[in-house]
């Protein structure tokens, strides 16, 4: 959303009908890579040890499904993924003279499935040692907007940086939250997750880095580098107001089970304020 929002006023309005199929199919995509990295999750933390059968929210932990099961949804998954991925790519740039740069956007899809795949699955994956946050940093962030707005617009612009870096840190704040609920766990099983290196009252002040200069960096993109070309943005300062108070409480939290309600409040609340900025951008908002 966000990155279709950035990309508008250079594509949307000359030519709507092209953009809004392009920007289905991206969304298709993005759903279709959620699901792959939250199963792979599911049995990965299985085969390393981090869930066991007490986690009856867990497929695999839970013995509802088979790990055979799950790998086999989750390769189906990949191909439908990449199916969707690949037509959206055809769907931008088929007749343009943007063929490279349509293969460059094919290869990082690839690189989205392997990293939704690796980040707990598989052996050695990147979750278990520290690096799961800098990877949804770049895929939630600066490739998700980045590469939306590229697919729409048809052109690179260093600006889209900046409010892909503020999508990366709201979804590297979500990320470093559900760690930190479980951090004992995965200390426990070798998951040397950001929030389990850092400790708990440390990973605390990151949370909290990560909405201040998320934040920071999207004020910068709308009041500075593109100041008067969005409306709707008193909407956005109260969510950035409420994102400030969550991080207060988080802040205040002394028992990490007390954090599964701001999971789901930071969560619904940043997809909220994405919907928000699309809609002011497209028209839908004043």
């Amino acid at each position: 959303m966000v990155g279709a929002a950035v990309a508008y006023r250079r594509a949307g309005a000359a030519s709507a009908e092209s953009f809004w199929t392009v920007f289905g199919l991206i969304l298709c995509t993005v759903v279709l890579l959620q699901v792959l990295s939250n199963w792979a999750n599911d049995l990965g933390d299985f085969e390393n040890g981090a869930d066991g059968a007490e986690r009856s929210d867990r497929m695999v932990a839970s013995g509802a499904v088979s790990p055979g099961s799950m790998k086999r949804a989750i390769v189906a998954l990949a191909a439908l993924a990449f199916c969707c991925g690949l037509t959206a790519v055809c769907a931008a740039f088929w007749g343009s003279p943007h063929l490279v740069e349509g293969l460059g956007m094919v290869g990082l899809g690839l690189l989205a499935i392997v990293a939704a795949y690796r980040y707990t699955a598989g052996k050695n994956p990147y979750g278990y040692r520290g690096l799961g946050d800098l990877m949804v940093l770049v895929f939630f962030g600066w490739v998700g907007v980045g590469g939306t707005a590229f697919l729409l617009a048809a052109e690179w612009d260093n600006s889209w940086l900046l409010p892909g870096t503020w999508t990366g840190l709201m979804s590297t704040a979500v990320l470093n939250l559900n760690n930190m609920r479980d951090h004992k766990q995965d200390a426990k099983a070798g998951k040397r997750t950001v929030a389990v290196a850092l400790g708990w009252h440390r990973a605390k002040g990151y949370h909290a880095l990560c909405f201040i200069l998320g934040w920071g960096a999207w004020w910068t993109f709308a009041l500075v580098l593109e100041p008067g070309q969005w409306r709707g943005m008193g909407w956005i300062a109260i969510i950035n107001a409420f994102h400030l108070t969550h991080a207060w409480r988080v802040w205040r939290c002394d028992d990490p089970a007390a954090l599964d309600p701001e999971l789901k409040r930071i969560a619904l609340s940043t997809a909220v304020a994405a919907l928000f900025i699309l809609l002011a951008q497209t028209g839908g908002a004043a």
